[in-house]
């Protein structure tokens, strides 16, 4: 195995973080209703196990998913998601990278354990409701209104946080087996994977 990246590493590592961050945005998409804020967590996670499976079977060298995370986490903070999430998605993409090449990228039990670890990145993008809670449900007040954001505070108390992470935990798991599971079923057999 090579140690080096070279540039299909890079297109692959390129291709699939455009996927990851369309399905992340197809369900962020889904926040703009406040019940969907707190699931948030588990659909990103959920919908996001098949592209990611999928891009596990192109890694082969260890750096590709941290690449991947510190990619997806720019594209975060530079659609105007706090800075929570950069500090938190580059921890979460290093941790994952190391779990998932410790099972040389093909461990299931390490694949399941290094993709709820990578979507970690998602509670640092919701640390923001958190730590800056008056500036950042203020801000929510003037772009959205005073109902959507007294819903939102009342949904995402303190104590809501074990449960967020509960349901990103939920999620990945769910989501890394129905990635395996497509992936075995349609992509092996059409000599993608």
């Amino acid at each position: 195995m090579e140690k080096k990246m070279n540039v299909k590493d890079l297109i692959n590592i390129g291709l699939f973080t455009a996927i990851y961050v369309i399905v992340t945005f197809a369900f962020g998409m889904t926040g703009y209703i406040p019940i969907f804020m707190v699931l948030l967590p588990f659909l990103i996670s959920f919908g996001a196990g098949i592209p990611f499976m999928l891009f596990l079977t192109k890694v082969k060298k260890f750096g590709m998913v941290s690449i991947m995370g510190a990619l997806l986490t720019l594209v975060m903070f530079g659609t105007g998601h706090g800075w929570p999430v950069l500090v938190i998605g580059l921890i979460t993409s290093l941790l994952s990278d190391l779990i998932l090449s410790s099972g040389k990228y093909r461990s299931r039990a390490k694949t399941v354990a290094g993709f709820c670890v990578f979507n970690g990145w998602v509670i640092g993008n919701m640390l923001p409701l958190y730590i800056m809670r008056d500036s950042y449900f203020e801000s929510l007040r003037s772009g959205y209104g005073d109902e959507y954001a007294a819903i939102l505070m009342s949904l995402l108390s303190l104590w809501m946080v074990p449960v967020l992470i509960v349901l990103l935990i939920a999620g990945g798991i769910l989501g890394a087996m129905l990635g395996r599971k497509v992936l075995k079923k349609h992509f092996e057999r059409a000599g993608i994977a």
